[in-house]
């Protein structure tokens, strides 16, 4: 094991110093991270807190609910509500009417079927 002493860096976002421990250095190595923190731990804590806020916690992508959108079957006229917006372009299924169509393979990709609608 290395030796390692406190540093000190800047903050990227309040400018401030903050002090970079062994101890904290020594956790960043076992988890395999290369990169010094940026932030001072107020405004770590604080744009992760916005973060959460916002839903986007991991690789951008939301943890909350998922918005769902109305549609009419275009096989058996059922009202649904489907995760994507609906152009008219494609047709859209209810979840029964696209298993059917995923086990006849009429939207499968290998097919080269483009009424897949999600």
């Amino acid at each position: 094991m290395i030796d390692m002493e406190d540093k000190t860096l800047i903050c990227r976002d309040c400018g401030r110093e903050f002090t970079f421990s062994a101890s904290e250095q020594q956790f960043y190595a076992e988890k395999g991270f290369t990169n010094e923190p940026g932030r001072c731990p107020e405004c770590r804590a604080a744009h992760k807190a916005q973060r959460v806020a916002s839903g986007r916690t991991s690789g951008g992508y939301s943890t909350g609910p998922r918005e769902m959108f109305p549609a009419v079957c275009a096989q058996c006229g059922k009202q649904t509500q489907v995760p994507f917006e609906p152009h008219g372009d494609r047709p859209v299924y209810c979840s029964d009417c696209f298993a059917q169509q995923r086990g006849t393979g009429g939207s499968s990709r290998r097919s080269g079927g483009r009424n897949r609608s999600w």
